[in-house]
């Protein structure tokens, strides 16, 4: 039997373990391992896999470490550092050995060392202080590392900021930009074959365009579409969220992009749905985006989702979670080699999850 740990993070106080078999397809709770206040966004060690970071999203924002135990629970908290912001929502951890952590209110970010162990931080970051837009708000929605770069949508500011790191660890600076287009709420991005794929929550649009020289190089956005579902009930506002391209693995070769919709408005029985979508033509006059498939979850407001890990069949499963109503978590299997996704196991225990690390 083929098993697999999950780890989740919600707005609550705990981060959830769960266990899920792919030969029963049955998904439990295992357990719920006490937090700081709401770790909403989670994310392990690039290459030490029994260390995670949480954050906690309340207005005087921090980072947490952890290390995960053989059955899946976390220790207590080891170490806790200011993220230097109001209610940061993502981390990244970095092959640096750094972890960027981004507030989303305060429209600041760190960029956060570690020591060699990698579960104590280095309290002597600096700030990073995004640009607000004339007449607007900041709001910087997630990191991530491309090269010695590390690229961080700009929902408020409409813009992709390029850091770099000047000096020593932890002393990162703003020194380029890519613009989005106007209104559109840069969310999250991926990048994939020199190509960055933006989530536009505002819009709820995803865009592809060429990766700009640094540190200011410029690229026009090829191709846009939008990832809103046929036949939206009435009185639907959508909000675009989560972004995931999985590598390429020999069960499933072809690069697809699974996107999420948020619909904050009136939900229907369905749910929401993961837009599935094929970049085509790349270096061509033809390159654009192709919708392939809107999978319906009976989740509301999905904002975080992840593939498991190729090894024993994992990269087969995707777990999804919606921040809203109390559909629960639900695990889905990629068929027609990516094209579409099925509803295998779903569990009801605990009501909303926001983000997940495999194990």
């Amino acid at each position: 039997m083929v098993s697999f740990t999950i780890l989740a993070g919600g707005y609550d106080v705990f981060v959830a373990t769960y266990l899920f078999s792919s030969d029963t397809s049955s998904l439990s709770l295992l357990s719920k391992s006490p937090t700081g206040p709401d770790p909403s966004w989670i994310t392990a060690h690039p290459t030490n896999k029994s260390i995670l970071y949480a954050v906690n999203e309340v207005a005087t924002g921090a980072l947490q470490s952890f290390t995960i135990k053989p059955d899946g629970s976390l220790s207590g908290v080891i170490d806790s550092v200011s993220s230097g912001g109001d209610s940061p929502a993502f981390t990244a951890a970095l092959s640096t050995g750094q972890v960027a952590i981004m507030n989303y209110n305060s429209g600041t970010g760190r960029v956060i060392p570690t020591e060699s162990a990698a579960t104590q931080f280095d309290t002597s970051a600096t700030t990073i202080t995004f640009p607000p837009p004339v007449g607007g708000v900041s709001h910087p929605h997630m990191a991530v590392q491309f090269g010695n770069e590390v690229f961080v949508p700009d929902l408020g500011g409409d813009t992709i900021w390029r850091l770099g790191q000047v000096g020593s660890p932890g002393n990162f600076k703003i020194h380029g930009s890519i613009p989005q287009p106007k209104g559109s709420g840069p969310r999250h991005m991926a990048i994939f074959n020199n190509r960055i794929f933006t989530l536009h929550e505002l819009a709820s649009t995803l865009t592809v365009q060429a990766i700009p020289t640094a540190p200011n190089g410029t690229s026009s956005i090829i191709a846009s579409a939008s990832i809103i579902p046929p036949n939206p009930p009435a009185g639907a506002v959508f909000a675009a969220a989560e972004i995931l391209i999985p590598a390429p693995t020999k069960q499933f070769p072809t690069p697809y992009i699974y996107v999420s919709n948020r619909n904050t408005g009136v939900q229907t029985a369905s749910g929401d749905s993961i837009a599935i979508f094929e970049h085509v033509g790349q270096g061509t006059a033809s390159e654009g985006l192709r919708l392939i498939k809107q999978v319906f979850t009976g989740l509301d407001q999905i904002r975080g989702m992840e593939f498991g890990p190729e090894d024993n069949g994992g990269d087969e499963f995707l777990i999804a979670g919606g921040v809203a109503g109390s559909a629960g978590v639900v695990m889905l299997r990629r068929t027609d080699g990516g094209r579409n996704l099925e509803i295998v196991a779903r569990n009801l225990d605990i009501p909303t999850r926001t983000s997940f690390v495999w194990l």
